[in-house]
């Protein structure tokens, strides 16, 4: 059999391994973080957060269409598509790995260009290596991580796999008359990465020397510099003049031949696109002229591009049609412009900025931005974004401590010796650059891959070839996330980047930029904070996919090495390939178990459940990420409470989702906000001081909101640049009830009947009210309790606006409602009255808990939270049952909450302890005392370990966790009369949390 067959064949087997390894370990639903919205904006072509991701939400919707109408196909088909873009990464990685090994091994003669035929041993290696290398990238960490659920990074892995061999294609093929064709179709890829993730554009300089060491036989040091000037000089193109660039010039011509011309709207960027196309047709004339080949193939590898890019037609597109999800409304070219650019996310300071403690000085107006009038048929020109100024001398170079957020400013000072007030030396700000932000960011990372991982407990470190789990506490040792390599494949790489450089250094340098692009330059460019909401290893997978290109090529290292011992070359290659195959069978040895996500619900189950906490025709306040994508996709695939509106706090400081919010969407009517646009656009009461009045004592809501709708001079103060805002002169709040109207709507339970109050107060505080605020408030005061007001349980108690004593626990939120809860305290944590018949029947009855009582499926730090909040809620309801004497309804509650959530499976938490009443109520004080001794021991130990640790600061939250959890267990113990078990548990607090 020709060896390019057998090349063939052997790459579509480990194409079908992997592809198995994915399939079998797939989500069946969608993940938490961003999967949710991706899955739903891919299933209905609605436009996910800026900057989209056009391209894998087409083909999501393809994979989509493959469900038939079954919509619980949905969220794992497009699951599916990562895993298959996975599959088709490692193919080409494997086909990467053996054109490099082939060109080693046969010193020089290339594989297709040559048609040269390797003997049995050099088959051997080459094929060997290429598996060998291919299968430890296909079971590393980071990048199985990303495989197994619908996000964009294992596309993104794609389409960087697929522009290297492409362009080792062109390698071979360089002399051919056509040969320019695989450079279009590189072109054609990157334009269509841009619709995945811009991570592709960072293969370019690194194919930019492929190009030049294949043109020219006896490169130079200046002739490198060159062509890493003209790669970056491509990038900075498509990353500047391209993706922004184009709709940029397109806004500016439309607002000119509106505004200025007095055409009709579209029309400027008509004549845009008329004109833009006219200059590409002038290229093209140019370069048959000239009969100039570099132009002609720069002019098609720029339409190439283009077309690949023209995936992004479909965000104003679908947003024009005002689509449920429709983050940022990129209906024209403006607002589009403005999407792509990510504006609403801020910015960070690159090469040169103010530092952490640095003061403004002034402010300058920042660019103008427009929005389109359709009364007036012109652009209408909003308030700039102001931008602060500072000081030269509060700037520098590459500033690395930059963030002013006093949770930053403690977290930089784990890492460096600063003070406040005290501008940071070049010295700390790279010592922070080089131990947080390549060491713990990048660098732990690769680690985790290649030599071993700690735990999924954020922030765990690396786990070393001497390292070992029998001193180490339960919730590391026996985690399935402990994974130890014994730095086989990273030692494996070493050995092949010694290799290849010993034999072909031009590769070994093109591989070298492509790790150093993909892994060390994102970290310069993203200039990441102190701390981040979760890992972030996702993002460096290609740092780790050149590198397991060195750990293929080790194979060939080690039987070069055999070669002065054995002279057979099948035997040499038969070792090497045995002794390589320890990588990748050690990574998915250890891997599977905690990659293993077929069974998991965890997320959409806590979506479900949430929105089934909720009346009929309910308004739901929700946080971030993962309180609400797990929504949109039950809401927007699966069809599940639609009459529920999400409203989503940190959107709702923005003018287009308040828009939004009034209008209709399924069954649910529009929010009743009585404000109009001009009273929350962009830069109108984004927030309102608080400038205290001591003549009002108190404020009615409703007169309140009819001031600001008013602009009223009433309620106008000075702000530091000296223009006028709304403000509020007290804290005080209150809001009368028509106590007439709420009995006949028939919300009151039965057992609250003498808790409705004809007025209700409370105080917002001292500080600013914000924008979504404001539009809360708004509602509250319009809505005249139509409509079930609902604030999710995870949301943060600032954003409960001080009105918990009128909250009602019906599940995993809380109603508002005008009754005030007797029993509330202020400086405890219980919230919400609970409505014991209710909740009852939710967590009892209607609740869905679908493998939490499995132990054989591996829950994550992530994964555990939400079961946490179900056994709060659990204890909330035994202990009332217990506080009303219904012991038997006490016991009851408990032991569901143990059975569907079982410590073998969710280990006990904090909330577990508050349990333990009901239990001993209902007689069952032997599991009380398991209860508690077990979460006692394992406190002791993870705190004790703590203790021991150098970084033990990285883990505050953790520690936090498990000092709490000591806390419970001493109040448990208190209510159950255990004195023995109490005082074990204060001790242990007052040795680990002395204050």
């Amino acid at each position: 059999m020709r060896f390019k067959t057998l090349n063939n064949l052997v790459g579509w087997l480990v194409f079908a391994i992997a592809a198995a390894t994915y399939l079998l370990t797939l989500e069946p639903t969608a993940s938490f973080w961003d999967c949710g919205e991706f899955i739903a904006c891919s299933y209905k072509l609605l436009v996910p957060h800026p900057p989209g991701a056009p391209t894998f939400l087409l083909l999501g919707r393809m994979m989509s269409l493959l469900s038939f109408g079954d919509v619980t196909k949905v969220a794992p088909l497009i699951n599916a598509l990562s895993g298959l873009s996975s599959a088709f990464t490692v193919l080409f990685l494997f086909w990467i790995i053996t054109r490099l090994a082939g060109k080693l091994v046969l010193r020089g003669h290339d594989l297709v260009a040559e048609h040269a035929e390797p003997t049995i041993g050099q088959r051997l290696q080459i094929l060997g290596a290429g598996v060998v290398g291919a299968l430890s990238f296909a079971f590393s960490d980071s990048f199985w991580f990303n495989a197994v659920e619908g996000e964009v990074y294992a596309m993104s892995a794609l389409c960087t796999a697929a522009v290297v061999w492409i362009m080792l294609k062109w390698e071979a093929h360089a002399d051919e008359a056509d040969s320019d064709k695989w450079l279009i179709l590189i072109a054609y890829v990157l334009g269509l990465s841009i619709g995945v993730h811009l991570l592709n554009l960072l293969t370019l300089p690194a194919l930019g020397f492929i190009y030049y060491y294949r043109r020219n036989q006896t490169p130079t040091l200046k002739g490198g510099l060159i062509v890493l000037a003209v790669s970056f000089a491509i990038v900075g193109i498509i990353l500047v003049g391209i993706i922004p660039g184009l709709p940029s010039l397109a806004g500016s011509f439309e607002v000119f031949f509106i505004n200025t011309v007095g055409l009709p709207f579209n029309s400027g960027l008509f004549i845009f696109l008329v004109l833009f196309g006219a200059a590409i047709w002038f290229g093209f004339r140019l370069s048959y002229r000239l009969n100039s080949r570099l132009l002609n193939t720069a002019m098609l590898s720029l339409v190439f591009v283009l077309i690949g890019y023209s995936s992004y037609l479909i965000v104003p597109i679908r947003s024009s049609f005002h689509p449920t999800i429709n983050e940022n409304n990129p209906e024209d070219v403006l607002s589009f412009v403005s999407y792509l650019k990510r504006e609403q996310y801020g910015s960070r300071p690159l090469l040169y900025g103010p530092q952490f403690n640095a003061q403004p000085i002034g402010q300058e107006v920042g660019s103008k931005r427009y929005a389109r009038d359709p009364k007036a048929g012109t652009y209408k020109e909003l308030p700039p974004t102001p931008e602060y100024t500072y000081a030269d001398e509060d700037k520098m170079l590459l500033p690395r401590l930059y963030s002013y957020e006093p949770s930053h400013i403690q977290e930089y000072k784990k890492w460096v010796d600063i003070q406040e007030g005290v501008k940071p030396t070049m010295g700390q700000n790279l010592s922070f650059l080089f131990r947080y932000q390549m060491g713990h960011m990048f660098w732990r990372y690769f680690m985790w891959n290649y030599v071993g991982r700690e735990s999924d407990i954020q922030q765990a470190g690396v786990v070393t070839p001497v390292s070992n789990n029998k001193n180490l506490p339960a919730r590391i040792a026996e985690s399935p996330s402990y994974n130890n390599f014994f730095a086989i494949p990273l030692i494996l790489g070493l050995i092949g980047l010694w290799f290849q450089s010993k034999r072909d250094s031009r590769d070994a340098f093109v591989v070298g930029l492509l790790f150093l692009l993909t892994g060390l330059a994102i970290i310069i460019y993203l200039n990441q904070p102190p701390r981040e909401p979760r890992e972030r290893d996702y993002t460096f997978t290609g740092a780790t996919f050149a590198f397991a290109i060195w750990i293929g090529l080790g194979v060939l290292g080690i039987a070069d090495v055999l070669g002065k011992v054995v002279k057979s070359d099948g035997l040499r290659a038969a070792v090497g390939v045995l002794l390589g195959l320890l990588a990748p069978g050690l990574l998915v040895a250890q891997g599977w178990d905690d990659h293993d996500r077929s069974d998991r619900y965890n997320s959409v189950d806590s979506a479900k459940n949430l929105l089934n906490s909720c009346a009929p025709n309910a308004i739901l306040f929700t946080n971030g990420d993962n309180d609400t994508f797990p929504l949109w996709y039950a809401q927007e695939v699966e069809g599940v409470r639609t009459d529920v509106r999400v409203a989503v706090l940190s959107y709702l400081n923005t003018d287009w989702y308040i828009q939004q919010m009034k209008r209709r969407a399924y069954l649910s009517q529009p929010l009743p906000i009585s404000m109009d646009d001009a009273n929350y656009i962009q830069g109108t009461n984004d927030y309102l001081p608080y400038v205290p009045n001591a003549q009002v004592q108190n404020v009615d809501l409703k007169q309140f909101i009819g001031l600001v709708k008013e602009n009223s001079m009433l309620l106008q103060a000075q702000s530091q640049d000296g223009s006028s805002m709304m403000s509020f002169p007290t804290a005080n709040f209150f809001l009368p009830i028509d106590t007439t109207a709420v009995k006949g709507l028939g919300i009151i339970p039965k057992d609250r009947a003498g808790q409705l109050v004809p007025r209700m107060e409370w105080s917002m505080g001292k500080r600013a009210i914000e924008k979504k605020n404001l539009v809360i408030l708004d509602m509250i005061a319009t809505n005249n309790w139509k409509r079930p007001i609902y604030f999710s349980s995870t949301v943060a108690p600032q954003d409960y606006m001080n009105l918990q004593p009128y909250f009602q626990l019906e599940g995993m939120a809380y109603r508002l409602l005008p009754l005030k809860d007797p029993n509330y305290d202020p400086r405890g944590s219980d919230e919400g009255f609970v409505e014991k018949d209710l909740l009852y029947k939710r967590l009892m009855k209607d609740f869905s808990y679908r493998g939490l009582a499995d132990a054989s499926i591996f829950y994550d730090e992530n994964n555990l939270r939400f079961p946490s909040n179900y056994r709060d809620k659990f204890a909330r309801l035994a202990q009332s049952y217990l506080d009303e004497g219904n012991t038997a309804k006490a016991k009851e509650v408990a032991d569901k909450c143990l059975a569907v959530m079982p410590d073998k499976a969710i280990p006990y938490d904090y909330y577990s302890p508050l349990l333990v009443p009901a239990l001993v109520a209902g007689g069952e004080k032997a599991k009380a005392d398991e209860l508690m001794d077990t979460m006692t021991k394992r406190s002791e130990q993870m705190l004790a370990y703590y203790a021991t640790r150098p970084d033990a600061g990285l883990f505050d939250d953790d520690q936090r966790v498990w000092l709490l959890g000591l806390q419970s267990v001493y109040r448990a113990a208190e209510m159950a009369g255990d004195k023995p078990r109490s005082e074990r548990a204060v001790k242990l607090m007052q040795q680990y949390y002395p204050q």
